[in-house]
């Protein structure tokens, strides 16, 4: 099969691979080759895959779609980071969320300062 990670911004992952284990909405799935053709809404998590090597790789994933048909495998998501274990994926992940926390609280200050900037003027007009 060929597995192909798409993000919003880039392809993170096009290579061909025996098996890949992902979580959607109703459990746990595991795809070969020779399985039928389907789409399932992926559930934040880990999704595995073993490559053509037989090497296990873990990908952190978000929210998102899978879609099989025929030999290729599409996955959709917003977000997902690559590791070669659990542990440091799970560093890597904690990280990354950390960022995107910061990276919020800066975004929400600016908004509510903007917020407030528009009512004082528009309080200002109306006076």
């Amino acid at each position: 099969m060929r597995l192909k990670l798409l993000l919003p911004s880039e392809v993170l992952l096009d290579e061909p691979v025996q098996k890949i284990i992902a979580k959607a909405r109703n459990g746990s799935f595991c795809l070969e080759p020779r399985h039928i053709d389907f789409v399932a809404a992926l559930v934040p998590g880990v999704l595995t895959y073993v490559s053509e090597t037989g090497q296990e790789v873990f990908i952190a994933i978000d929210e998102g779609t899978l879609v099989k048909c025929g030999h290729r495998v599409l996955i959709s998501t917003y977000n997902a980071v690559m590791g070669d274990n659990l542990e440091t994926l799970r560093d890597t992940v904690e990280q990354r969320y950390l960022q995107l926390d910061e990276a919020e609280r800066t975004a929400r200050c600016a908004l509510a300062r903007l917020e407030a900037g528009v009512v004082r003027r528009f309080t200002q007009m109306q006076g």
